[in-house]
């Protein structure tokens, strides 16, 4: 077994991670095979220690970049399929694919899943050579990353750092004019751009940001991607759906559009350029945009 886990982020907890390598060496002792613990500080160590995998069971310790970061790694080396059954252990804030994948929040007890739990295939989220395990949101939402951040950091004092998202759509979206995009499912279209909207999201999982479940009804084993779009409301109604991130209730608004399909092409009809939140990773701007679902592109151990 090769375990890997981002020594540099400040999602790595040290004890966590300390625990749970003696648990699988302890139990990889005992099936009789040899354990290996790489904590890399950069994608080039990453890079390399997944390298150096040669059909060891992975295992990847850490919050949504963490995996998300190897995930592309392998992807982009042609190895993700050869990897074989890739375990999770969250030790990040936010763990947004281990909530989707009902994988235990405990990393203890994530560990006890590595072990014994079935293995299930995954799909993945392919725009150009960029890929998503998780979520890609536009609008507000790419905003609400940068500010949910810094609400996070100041809400953790206080043991409410999973208010920061909800609170950070709030902030981003109180004056935001919104975003003049058109939006193709499949090739129907879902939005022609003429009305502005304040959020674009495109989910394999359903959560984001610790827990707010932008993408309600999004499954990461269904082979689709699911589609919220949030038209320009007043500030009032902008404040009640991001409350409605906490449960999902958003998505049953009136100014709410969702669709589901395997490709999604977005379009700013104004020429002017949007940025887009990758699984927490912020790029652009672009004019235009398309996604692609890569079904079974990997394998995952979670609980059925």
């Amino acid at each position: 077994m090769l375990a890997v886990v981002n020594s540099s982020a400040g999602t790595a907890y040290r004890r966590s991670v300390d625990a749970v390598a003696s648990f699988l060496s302890s139990a990889s002792s005992r099936q009789g095979s040899a354990f290996e613990l790489a904590r890399t500080e950069n994608l080039d160590e990453l890079s390399s220690a997944l390298g150096s995998l040669n059909g060891r069971q992975l295992v990847l310790l850490g919050g949504d970049g963490s995996v998300h970061a190897a995930i592309e790694c392998l992807h982009q080396s042609a190895t993700l399929d050869a990897a074989g059954p890739i375990g999770i252990i969250p030790v990040g804030t936010g763990n947004d694919l281990a909530r989707s994948l009902k994988i235990p929040l405990d990393p203890l007890q994530a560990a006890e899943c590595v072990m014994s739990g079935p293995v299930r295939t995954m799909e993945l989220l392919l725009s150009g050579d960029k890929v998503a395990v998780n979520a890609v949101h536009m609008g507000i939402g790419a905003d609400a990353s940068y500010k949910g951040a810094e609400v996070k950091k100041k809400l953790s004092k206080i043991k409410a750092g999973k208010l920061g998202y909800p609170l950070g759509a709030i902030a981003a979206g109180i004056s935001s004019p919104g975003l003049n995009l058109s939006v193709r499912v499949d090739g129907e279209l879902l939005h022609d751009g003429s009305r502005p909207l304040l959020m674009a999201a495109l989910g394999l999982g359903g959560t984001v940001g610790g827990g707010a479940r932008l993408i309600p009804d999004a499954n990461p084993h269904d082979g689709f991607v699911d589609v919220v779009l949030w038209e320009s409301v007043g500030r009032a109604a902008r404040v009640g759906y991001a409350l409605g991130l906490k449960n999902g209730d958003h998505a049953r608004r009136s100014d709410v559009r969702v669709g589901r399909g395997q490709t999604v092409e977005v379009t700013a009809v104004d020429g002017n350029g949007f940025r887009v939140s990758n699984d927490g990773e912020l790029w652009g701007p672009f004019t235009e945009r398309r996604w692609e679902v890569q079904c079974d592109a990997w394998q995952v151990i979670a609980p059925q």
